[in-house]
C-alpha cells in the first residue's frame, strides 16, 4: 500500500497547497459560505478530470514505457507545466483574444473581473474546439482499431476494421467523412471555423507522425504495440513528446469546456483541473512502473475505444448538450469491461488453464 502510495506522495502535497489557495480565494471574495463552496467545486471539477482523462494516462502509459528517464522527466516537469498552465489555464485566454479581437491583458481582466462574459465568449467557440479536439481523438482511435493486433479485445470487429488499415490513409478517410457530416450539426455561418478547426486536428496529428518518421526513419520494427506512432513517438525524443502533449491538450479541452457548466470562475477552474491533471501524470507513471498495461492486456483497449467515444460526444456536442458525468461514465466503463475481460484472459491463459485443456 505504501509502495503505491510514494506514487502520489507530490499528487497529495500539490492538492493540499491548492484547495489552500482555493479556500483563500472563495474567502476573500465572499466570506466563509464563498470559502465552503470553492473547495467544494475544486474538488468536483478535481474528480471530474480524473475520470475524464483516466484513458488517457493508460495511452500515454502504452507510449511512455518505451521512453529513456531523460524523456519521462521531461514529460513529468515542462509537459506538466504546459498541461496545468498552458492548456488549462493560457490556452483558453488566448482563444477568446483571437476570436473576440482582444488583448491579452484585456481578457485575462474579463476573466478575472467578469467571468461570465468570459465563458459565454469561449462557449460562442466551443464548435472549433470540439471539431479540432474531436478529429485528432479520433485519429488516435481509428489508427489503433485499424491495426492489424497480435491481441484482439472484440475479436470479430477488429480483425474485420484490420484489413481496412491495409488501404493507405483509411483513418485519414474516415475522419474527413465524419468531420464533413458533423458539419450538418453546426450553423452554416460557423461551418467554414468549423471545418477549418477539424482539418488542423488532423493535419497535426499527421504532422507529429511525419516529424517522428523524419527523425526516426521508415522502419517497420519500429512500431509498437500496434500503434501507428512510430519511431520516435515510441521511444521518446521531440515527436513523442508533441504527440503526448496534444493527446493531452485533446482531453484537457473537453474537461475545461464541461468545466465552465460548473462554474464560471476561472481560478477555481484552474486550481479543480490542475489537481486532477497532476493525479493524471502520476497514474501513467504508475501503469508504467507497475506493467500494468503487460498485466491487463485488454486495457489499452479499452482506453482507445473510450477515445474513440470521446471524439464523437465532442463532436456531437456541437449541436446537443451532453452532459459530463455521461462522458466520464462512458469512459470507466469501457475501462473496466477491459479489466474484466483482461483478468479472464490472464485466468484462461494461466499455465494451470492451458494444462487441462
Amino acid at each position: 500500500m505504501m509502495k503505491t502510495l510514494r506514487h502520489f506522495y507530490f499528487d497529495i502535497f500539490f492538492t493540499i497547497v491548492c484547495l489552500i489557495g482555493a479556500a483563500y480565494w472563495g474567502f476573500t471574495h465572499g466570506g466563509t459560505t464563498a470559502m465552503l463552496s470553492a473547495l467544494f467545486i475544486t474538488m468536483v471539477l478535481a474528480l471530474m478530470e480524473i475520470s475524464l482523462s483516466f484513458d488517457n494516462a493508460v495511452v500515454n502509459a502504452s507510449v511512455l514505457k518505451h521512453w529513456d528517464k531523460f524523456w519521462k522527466m521531461l514529460f513529468l516537469t515542462v509537459g506538466m507545466l504546459i498541461a496545468v498552465f498552458g492548456m488549462r489555464l493560457v490556452f483558453p485566454i488566448v482563444i477568446v483574444a483571437v476570436t473576440a479581437d482582444m488583448g491579452m491583458k484585456e481578457v485575462v481582466d474579463l476573466a478575472l473581473n467578469n467571468p461570465t462574459e468570459y465563458s459565454a465568449k469561449l462557449m460562442a467557440h466551443h464548435a472549433e474546439i470540439a471539431a479540432f479536439g474531436g478529429m485528432f481523438l479520433l485519429l488516435v482511435f481509428l489508427n489503433f482499431v485499424f491495426d492489424d493486433k497480435d491481441i484482439h479485445w472484440f475479436g470479430w470487429l477488429e480483425k474485420h476494421l484490420a484489413k481496412f488499415g491495409k488501404v493507405d490513409a483509411m483513418s485519414v478517410f474516415v475522419a474527413i467523412v465524419i468531420l464533413m457530416t458533423s458539419l450538418s450539426w453546426v450553423d452554416e455561418v460557423h461551418e467554414p471555423a468549423v471545418l477549418m478547426a477539424g482539418v488542423w486536428g488532423i493535419l497535426i496529428y499527421m504532422g507529429v507522425n511525419v516529424l517522428s518518421t523524419f527523425l526516426e526513419g521508415d522502419d517497420d520494427d519500429d512500431k509498437v504495440d500496434g500503434n501507428e506512432v512510430v519511431g520516435a513517438i515510441a521511444k521518446g525524443g521531440i515527436a513523442g513528446f508533441l504527440y503526448l502533449e496534444v493527446l493531452d491538450a485533446s482531453f484537457s479541452f473537453d474537461g475545461v469546456i464541461g468545466a465552465f457548466a460548473i462554474t464560471n470562475d476561472v481560478v477555481i477552474i484552474m486550481i479543480g483541473l490542475a489537481i486532477g491533471a497532476m493525479f493524471v501524470r502520476s497514474m501513467t507513471i504508475f501503469l508504467v512502473e507497475k506493467g500494468t498495461l503487460d498485466e491487463f492486456v485488454y486495457l489499452e483497449h479499452g482506453a482507445h475505444y473510450a477515445i474513440g467515444a470521446l471524439a464523437i460526444i465532442m463532436l456531437i456536442s456541437m449541436k446537443f448538450h451532453v452532459p459530463e458525468i455521461i462522458t466520464g461514465l462512458i469512459g470507466v466503463a469501457f475501462i473496466v469491461a477491459s479489466v474484466i475481460a483482461s483478468i479472464r484472459y490472464r485466468k484462461n491463459n494461466s499455465p494451470e488453464s492451458i494444462s487441462k485443456q
